[in-house]
C-alpha cells in the first residue's frame, strides 16, 4: 500500500463535493462512509481497520479526476469495491498466524466448550438460531445456505453478515471473560 501519497486539501474538498454539493451533508457522508469501512475491515480480521479505511479514501481521491464524470450512483459503493481491493491486499501481506498450541490438555477445551455453551444460552433465541444456521455447511454449500437465510430473514446478504459478525464478536468477548474467570 502506498504511504508516500497524502490527500491535499483541494482532493479532500474535491471528494466532498462527489459525495454532495451540500458541504454539511457531504461531510456526514464521507463519516459514514469512513465508519462502514473501518466496520468492514473489522469484521474481516484485519489488525489496522482505521489505516486500511483511509488508505481506500485516498485511492478514491487519487482516481477521483478519473471517475467522477462518467461514474453512475451512488458513490459509497465505489468506496466499498476499492475497499475490496485494499483487503485482499492486505491479505496477501499479512504474515501467516502462528499454528495454535497442541490441544494437550483436555480439561482446558472442555473449559473452553463449556463457556462457549454457556454464552450461547446467553444469547437471544433470535441470535442463537441465527449464528448457529450462518456458520453451517461448507463452500458452495455454505454460500446458498446463506443467501437463503438472508432471503428468509427478509435482509439483504451484507446485512446478514453484519449481524453475524456482530453476534460473533459478542460471544467471542463472552468467551474470554468466562475463560479468564475460570481460570482465576
Amino acid at each position: 500500500m502506498k504511504k508516500d501519497w497524502v490527500l491535499t486539501k483541494e482532493l479532500f474538498d474535491a471528494l466532498l463535493d462527489w459525495l454532495d454539493s451540500d458541504r454539511d451533508l457531504a461531510a456526514r457522508k464521507y463519516e459514514l462512509i469512513r465508519s462502514r469501512l473501518i466496520k468492514i475491515f473489522v469484521c474481516r480480521g484485519c489488525s489496522e481497520p482505521e489505516d486500511l479505511a483511509d488508505e481506500t479514501i485516498d485511492r478514491v481521491a487519487r482516481k477521483l479526476h478519473e471517475i467522477e464524470a462518467g461514474f453512475i450512483g451512488d458513490p459509497a459503493r465505489y468506496f466499498y469495491g476499492v475497499a475490496n481491493k485494499v483487503h485482499l491486499e492486505y491479505l496477501r501481506k499479512k504474515p501467516a498466524p502462528p499454528a495454535p498450541p497442541p490441544a494437550d490438555d483436555s480439561d482446558e477445551v472442555e473449559r473452553e466448550y463449556s463457556c462457549l455453551e454457556r454464552c450461547m444460552e446467553k444469547l437471544t433465541t433470535d441470535n442463537r438460531a441465527l449464528v448457529l444456521q450462518y456458520y453451517q455447511e461448507e463452500r458452495q454449500a455454505k454460500i446458498d445456505h446463506r443467501k437463503q437465510l438472508a432471503d428468509r430473514l427478509g435482509i439483504a446478504l451484507n446485512a446478514l453478515r453484519i449481524r453475524a459478525c456482530r453476534i460473533r464478536a459478542m460471544l467471542l468477548e463472552c468467551v474470554k471473560k468466562c475463560i479468564h474467570e475460570a481460570a482465576t
